[in-house]
Formats: C-alpha cells, sequence, structure tokens
C-alpha cells in the first residue's frame, strides 16, 4: 500500500468523524440518549486514532540515525497499536460502561428526532468514509480476500481505517435499533441495551487490530510472492547457483531486508564472487523494489548445508 493511499483514506475517515462527533454529542444533550453519548465517545476515539496514524506516518518519514540504523518505517506499526488501545479503552469499555449504567437507570430518550436525525446522517457520512477506504484498498488488495487482506497487509493504515469504518458503521445501526425499540416500548433499557452492543463490538475489533499490529511489530517476513521473486532473483546460473537459506523482514511497510547465504562456485574468483553478488542485488531491487537493505554471503553448496535447510544457525557458519 502507497502513503499516500492510506493517507487518502485516513483523512477522509477523519473529516467524516470529527463532523459525526459534533452532531451525536448535540444530539445527546437534547434527547439523553446514552447511545449517543457511547457513540460520540467513540468518534472522538476514532477521530483520535485518525490523528494518531497521520503522527506514525510523518515519524515514520524520517531518515536513518547512527542509533536507528534501519530507519524509522515501524513507527507506522507502533501507532496503529495504539489506536487499537485507544479503541479498546476509550471507545468500548466506556460504551459498556455507560450501557450498564443506562440499563441500571434507565429514562425515556426526550425529543427523539434528534438522535434519530443525525444517525441517518452518521450512517450517510461514514458510508462515504467506509466507500473511500475500500476504494483505496482495492488498488492494492489484488486477488485477496478482505479477510487475507487485513491479516496480510503490511501497511497498517488501509486495515486500521477499514475496520474502524466498519465498526462505525455497525455501531450506527446498533445505536439506531436501540433508540428504536426504547421509542417503540417506551422502555429505555433498551437504548442501554444497544449501548453494551457498541461497547463489545469496539472492543472485538480492538482485539483483533492489537493482534495484527503485534504481528507486524515482532517482525514479518516478506509475503510468499515477494519471496518467490527475491529466490528467482538470486540465482543467475552462473556464479550463483542456489540459495542456501535467506531471511526477510519488514523495517516497516515498505522497505524490506534480505538476509541471505547463497551458494557460488567453488572455483570462482574473490572478483567474480563481488561481481555476482553485486548484480544479484540489483536484481532483487529491480524485482522487489522495497527490498532496501540487502546482505548476500557466499558460500561453496555442500549436502551440510542442504540438510540445514531454511535454518542458519544449522548451517555451515551459521548463528
Amino acid at each position: 500500500m502507497s502513503a499516500s493511499g492510506g493517507t487518502k483514506a485516513i483523512v477522509a475517515a477523519l473529516a467524516a468523524n470529527l463532523a459525526i462527533a459534533v452532531a451525536k454529542f448535540v444530539a445527546f444533550i437534547f434527547s439523553g440518549s446514552s447511545s449517543m453519548l457511547a457513540e460520540s465517545v467513540h468518534s472522538l476515539a476514532d477521530s483520535g486514532n485518525q490523528g494518531l496514524l497521520l503522527v506514525g506516518g510523518k515519524k515514520a518519514q524520517r531518515e536513518a540515525t547512527p542509533q536507528h540504523p534501519f530507519g524509522y518505517g515501524r513507527e507506522r506499526y507502533i501507532y496503529a497499536f495504539l489506536v487499537s488501545i485507544v479503541l479498546f479503552s476509550v471507545g468500548g469499555m466506556f460504551a459498556i460502561y455507560e450501557g450498564y449504567e443506562k440499563i441500571k437507570s434507565p429514562h425515556e430518550i426526550e425529543h427523539w428526532y434528534w438522535p434519530v436525525g443525525v444517525l441517518v446522517f452518521a450512517i450517510i457520512a461514514e458510508s462515504f468514509s467506509f466507500r473511500t477506504a475500500i476504494k483505496e484498498s482495492n488498488a492494492t488488495r489484488g486477488k485477496l480476500t478482505w479477510t487475507q487482506f487485513v491479516r496480510r497487509a503490511k501497511a497498517p493504515e488501509l486495515p486500521v481505517v477499514l475496520l474502524e469504518d466498519l465498526g462505525a458503521l455497525v455501531g450506527l445501526i446498533l445505536a439506531l435499533g436501540g433508540v428504536g425499540l426504547a421509542l417503540a416500548t417506551g422502555d429505555g433499557v433498551w437504548d442501554g441495551i444497544g449501548t453494551l452492543c457498541i461497547g463489545v463490538l469496539l472492543i472485538a475489533i480492538a482485539i483483533i487490530l492489537a493482534a495484527e499490529t503485534k504481528s507486524l511489530l515482532l517482525g514479518e517476513a516478506a509475503g510468499l510472492e515477494e519471496v518467490g521473486k527475491i529466490e528467482k532473483a538470486l540465482v543467475d546460473g552462473d556464479t550463483v547457483t542456489k540459495v542456501i537459506h535467506m531471511r526477510t523482514l519488514h523495517l516497516g511497510p515498505e522497505e524490506l531486508l534480505v538476509a541471505a547465504k547463497v551458494a557460488v562456485q567453488h572455483d570462482n574468483t574473490a572478483a567474480e564472487v563481488a561481481t555476482a553478488i553485486n548484480a544479484a542485488e540489483e536484481r532483487i531491487r529491480a524485482a522487489v523494489p522495497i527490498a532496501r537493505v540487502i546482505y548476500l554471503e557466499p558460500d561453496i553448496y555442500n549436502e551440510s548445508a542442504a540438510a540445514a535447510g531454511q535454518n542458519p544457525a544449522k548451517a555451515p557458519g551459521g548463528h
């Protein structure tokens, strides 16, 4: 995913959430609906989350330093993880607390047209934001299903915005259902139940986001397609004859580290090996442009190395 594509989706979501948050809070003041209060806090939390994603994207662009020689690309993962924490604590837990209080002490919704009108407006605005996120995601999703896209995406912004917008739309429908049932039955408990459902939904989404961004923070390898391209680019069939073992690691969404031990002919000179290694690096960067940091170690292929497979610790000279 390109950074620009993610930024466009974030800005669209931020604009929608700020407008919706104000409208929901006004509706809460006039109606006293706990669902509207929970949704107001939800939209404020989402707005803060989009702000965090923008800050993370900006910080990730800093140049590498001696203290951080591989740059700051993972800043985007850190801020995406913070989003899951905010969504869980500010959005989900507050909604559950507010729903519990409303069920314990229910009261009728006043000026029903305020929450209903605002919820309809919010659904329309969130739909536009969700549409933008879908459009930007489709540009990079390829043949992946939506579940696969969320789980495999190395850039966190679009999956985060997608899940937030989806959660917002479902939450608005739950709020509208709670308010509608409270108005139809005259029992404010339904408003509290709708609020509780919103809280459970937000916590579930936060847990999914936390799990996915934790994996990115720990460090994920390149996708199978990229790995295949790198392996194919490494071997020239002349000097470099085989990949003994290889490791890849995302230093950021758009920066990949490649480390490999490759087999060379035993009778090649040092100059020939150096030339072949340089050529292999060029082929890798041509095949996978995000492969920015490449370390290749030449070795003589033998049966012990073959037996070690993909475990460099068992290969001759491996650590």
